[in-house]
């Protein structure tokens, strides 16, 4: 998958360095606007496949189109919503006949690549690649020229990407939601559940009935000195077992740098805390139905 810009020679070098490479490529899919420029260059790779240089490879082309039809450009959110929802349902429709996706970021506007790259996270497996384009001896700037020419050379440069997640039952969920910001709020909602699975597990198997007492007190916003008064202890074993808390938070996060301190825990555990006395009261900002929801997953996640 390529995305195009004003050069459509970026889109033919990279197949070619791909297939110089020996991929076992079988489609070209160029997502493209439909300003003049760009459909000029799309007109120009046409005419390279219409003249038998790939044999094995189909071309597929697949303009962005928006709400009001085809988009030359992208000039509000909404542009950008059509553009990641094109480039998702075309990754998603490889991966659903368990293709191997190369996205090519060469060409095109910056939030293309940007769009593809989330496309990226979200989609892709460990064996998917988004490659960005390095010439020497040639730049997209230069007289057009489909091909390289003896003594020019190009690199694929893979690009890392930091997937999402890299559970396959996750990603067989995400890749059946039509729309791409739904995909991403679901994925949200699953990291947000695990991650307060995971402070659960260390509240209550990490730490003592004690120092739950203190911790949960001190993500509430009090201090040392009124911790003690309500928990009727003393200022020392108060700061005794927070230094403790604050160990094995430390050990709990695998943080090899400095000690942890009252600021992190707060980061940590106050959201949890907020959620189980929410879920008591069943007043607060959140709903009563979402804490609900999120204390079931929860309590599902830690069996």
């Amino acid at each position: 998958m390529a995305t195009l810009g004003h050069e459509p020679q970026v889109v033919t070098v990279a197949l070619d360095t791909l297939l110089h490479q020996g991929r076992a490529l079988s489609e070209l899919l160029v997502v493209h606007t439909s300003a003049p420029a760009v459909l000029e260059g799309l007109r120009a790779i046409r005419r390279e496949f219409a003249s038998g240089r790939y044999p094995t490879v189909r071309l597929r082309s697949v303009p962005v189109k928006g709400e009001t039809g085809k988009l030359e450009d992208f000039r509000t959110e909404e542009d950008v919503r059509a553009l990641l929802s094109t480039l998702y349902r075309a990754v998603r429709e490889a991966k659903r006949h368990h293709g191997v996706v190369h996205v090519c970021l060469a060409g095109g506007r910056k939030v293309m690549s940007v769009a593809a790259m989330v496309v990226a996270q979200l989609l892709f497996g460990p064996e998917d690649r988004v490659w960005h384009l390095l010439s020497e001896g040639w730049t997209p700037a230069a007289p057009r020229r489909m091909h390289l020419a003896p003594g020019e050379e190009a690199h694929l440069v893979p690009v890392p990407v930091l997937r999402w997640t890299d559970s396959g039952v996750m990603l067989a969920a995400l890749a059946e939601l039509d729309d791409p910001g739904e995909a991403i709020r679901r994925y949200q909602e699953i990291v947000r559940g695990e991650r307060m699975r995971r402070r659960r597990e260390f509240v209550e198997r990490w730490l003592t009935q004690a120092e739950r007492e203190v911790a949960q007190l001190a993500c509430a916003g009090l201090d040392n000195a009124a911790i003690a008064r309500r928990l009727h202890r003393s200022p020392r074993t108060v700061a005794n077992q927070l230094t403790a808390v604050y160990a094995k938070l430390q050990e709990w996060l695998g943080f090899p740098g400095p000690p942890v301190s009252r600021p992190l825990l707060l980061s940590e555990l106050a959201p949890y805390f907020e959620l189980v006395e929410a879920s008591k009261s069943g007043v607060g900002s959140v709903s009563r139905s979402g804490r609900e929801h999120s204390l079931m997953r929860l309590g599902r996640g830690s069996g």
